[in-house]
Formats: C-alpha cells, sequence, structure tokens
C-alpha cells in the first residue's frame, strides 16, 4: 500500500509563489509516475503536471512556464513550485501516483493512489 500527505497549500494574492510537497511511504519503489491535480469547485479534476521516475515531465498549458513539478527519489518527496499565482488557480490540489505514466480511462490519466490535498487559494 502507498500513502501519499500533502502539504504547502495556502492562501497567497495573485503573483505569489507557493512549494507544494507530497510525501510518499509504504511500497514507493512500485511507483513510476507521479503526478498533481486539481479540483476547483464546480470544475472537474483536471491534470496539472506529471514526472515520471526518468524525470520526464508533462504540463498543462494553463500552467506552463509558472509551475515546476520536480522530485526527490532519496526521500520519496514529490514537489509543484507555483510561481505567478492566478486567481484561477484556487483549486484543491491532490498528489497523485501510479506504477506508469500511460495508463488512461475515459481520456484522463489513471492514477492508482491519492493524497488528500492541500487548498490552494489565490486572491486578486
Amino acid at each position: 500500500q502507498v500513502q501519499l500527505v500533502e502539504s504547502g497549500g495556502g492562501s497567497v494574492q495573485a503573483g505569489g509563489s507557493l512549494r507544494l510537497s507530497c510525501a510518499a511511504s509504504g511500497y514507493t519503489p512500485s511507483l513510476y509516475c507521479m503526478g498533481w491535480f486539481r479540483q476547483a469547485p464546480g470544475k472537474e479534476r483536471e491534470e496539472v503536471a506529471v514526472i515520471d521516475r526518468d524525470g520526464v515531465t508533462s504540463y498543462a498549458d494553463s500552467v506552463k512556464g509558472r509551475f515546476t513539478i520536480s522530485q526527490d527519489n532519496t526521500n520519496n518527496t514529490l514537489y509543484l513550485q507555483m510561481n505567478s499565482l492566478k486567481p484561477e488557480d484556487t483549486a484543491m490540489y491532490y498528489c497523485a501516483a501510479a506504477f506508469t505514466c500511460q495508463s488512461w480511462v475515459g481520456g484522463s490519466r489513471y492514477m492508482r493512489y491519492w493524497g488528500q490535498g492541500t487548498q490552494v487559494t489565490v486572491s486578486s
């Protein structure tokens, strides 16, 4: 079993920065793909950024150039550095993990494990 615990959310003004962290525990060597997803009130969950164990990354168009995903494989920690935050970035942010980055369900990337989420609020 795998447990994911997010931290680092909070409230910030537009243009500010936040860094999210996700600590993974349990059988982590089997995890090849980790990522950040977000869900705003009344909206569907969307993929923000994904990284595989080889360091290959993928970003949503809406965050390219502003967000950076990274990982520390030694400490089993995933990060999301968020700069130039906008009010539309306000959402609950979830850390997720999977055995592969190439599994899809209904057009969305399938992630096997999920954290509880951390709230990010950006005010204008």
